[in-house]
């Protein structure tokens, strides 16, 4: 029988599965985007080589997509979609309007920036939602993020850790960032998205929208909010509040009616994933959050 690395990337028993699973992800992910936003550099790589205006929700499906193959997939379907990432970034590049400058998109700089506020979003939206994470199993989730970054091109070394090493890392990195005039339109556009073609019947409740941008908006460090100065500030208790209602009740949808936020080739990964694990003797039949369960682990 197969061991289990050859089955999925990171085990269900690991601190990553917990964290991936939550859905708070959701708001993680968008707050990851904001945050990202806020370096000169990756903005522009953004802005000139994708359709994120037009489709956030493309980008942040496709986000999802490669969080799950390098969390749930197996070594070959993560492996597969870090050389597909890689080489779609080895062929970009970011020019500075203003000197004509360009930058390549995969300089590990840029890489590292996107990697750290994307995963440093996820683990503290999920914290502060309510999942009960020691601070040693947040550090083991940053030391197991390490390997998710060798699909991009990082060198596992480079990458931060543990909390205490994340914190260093964006301490040392903040003279760096500032709010250009395509950060502040990401923001804008986050907060009041243009709905994707498929979703223009949803315009009706486009309203709804605004609470979930705002929550993810109040989410961010207070010195990222300070940078923008988009929204007024409210107490701290009320954005925890909001995360703990957003997460209960996103927590509670089934999991194949959560799923179908997915793109239909993620869909097809994660079945596969709970196929191969149920074959290898865990109890799938609560879907692959009740294998955060260790008693649904196979027995002996």
């Amino acid at each position: 029988m197969a061991g289990i690395d050859e089955i999925v990337v990171q085990p269900p028993e690991s601190a990553t599965w917990r964290v991936h699973l939550d859905r708070a992800m959701w708001v993680g992910g968008v707050r990851g985007l904001m945050l990202q936003a806020l370096h000169p550099v990756a903005m522009r790589g953004v802005w000139q080589n994708s359709s994120f205006q037009d489709d956030p929700f493309g980008r942040l499906r496709r986000t999802a997509d490669f969080v799950g193959r390098v969390t749930f997939g197996s070594p070959e379907e993560a492996a597969e979609i870090g050389r597909r990432v890689r080489g779609i970034h080895r062929s970009l590049r970011a020019t500075d309007p203003v000197t004509g400058a360009t930058r390549r998109v995969d300089d590990p700089e840029l890489l590292l920036w996107v990697h750290c506020a994307e995963v440093s979003s996820y683990l503290e939206v999920a914290r502060r939602g309510g999942l009960g994470l020691t601070e040693e199993q947040a550090d083991r989730y940053l030391s197991e993020q390490r390997r998710s970054a060798t699909y991009v091109g990082l060198h596992a070394e480079d990458v931060p850790g543990s909390c205490a090493e994340m914190d260093a890392y964006f301490k040392a990195v903040r003279p760096s960032l500032r709010v250009t005039e395509e950060a502040a339109a990401t923001v804008r556009f986050l907060l009041w998205p243009r709905l994707p073609r498929e979703l223009r019947m949803l315009s009706a409740g486009k309203p709804l929208y605004f609470p979930f941008g705002a929550l993810c908006y109040y989410s961010l460090p207070e010195w990222a909010r300070r940078m923008y100065g988009v929204l007024p500030e409210v107490p701290p208790a009320l954005v925890t509040a909001g995360l703990r209602a957003f997460r209960l009740l996103f927590n509670s949808l089934p999991e194949p009616v959560h799923d179908r936020a997915f793109m239909p080739a993620t869909r097809a990964m994660l079945r596969g994933c709970r196929e191969r694990l149920g074959a290898a003797g865990y109890d799938v039949s609560r879907g692959l959050r009740g294998l955060t369960d260790p008693c649904r682990a196979p027995k002996g």
